[in-house]
């Protein structure tokens, strides 16, 4: 049986629930190649002790940005320290403006939701399969 992701709007905006990812703990070596692999990416977003992982959505006809955002801490060790494990938090999505940054209490387009409901699930999924190999 599927877990029904649910998007409701919380401290940091609209945060995704039932992920199976808030409060996973992983290596920080595993978790950059599963958020990688996935199209996720840390660049600036990080800091010795906490790292945000980004997936970018890029409308060319709108030139709207929207941003999938998957927060972790460092829970041992710090970022960049292959061996340190990191906690994952609650996912949430949100709007770039330019030049302000994010906004989190929008109305996201159905197809950003739905592909963020589909890169969460498979996060989880390879999460799973790495923690448990």
């Amino acid at each position: 049986m599927e877990t029904l992701l649910i998007l409701v709007k919380g401290e940091n905006g609209m945060n995704f629930e039932n992920t199976n990812l808030e409060g996973k703990t992983v290596q920080f070596l595993t978790l950059e190649h599963i958020a990688q692999s996935l199209g996720l990416v840390r660049e600036e977003q990080w800091d010795y002790e906490r790292a945000t992982y980004d997936y970018k959505f890029e409308n060319m006809m709108t030139g709207d940005v929207y941003y999938l955002r998957v927060p972790t801490v460092a829970v041992e060790g710090m970022v960049e320290q292959p061996s340190a494990i990191m906690k994952i938090g609650k996912p949430y999505v949100g709007k770039h403006y330019y030049p302000h940054g994010l906004e989190y209490d929008e109305d996201f387009p159905e197809d950003i939701i739905k592909t963020c409901e589909d890169k969460l699930a498979q996060f989880a999924e390879k999460l799973e399969e790495a923690t448990t190999a």
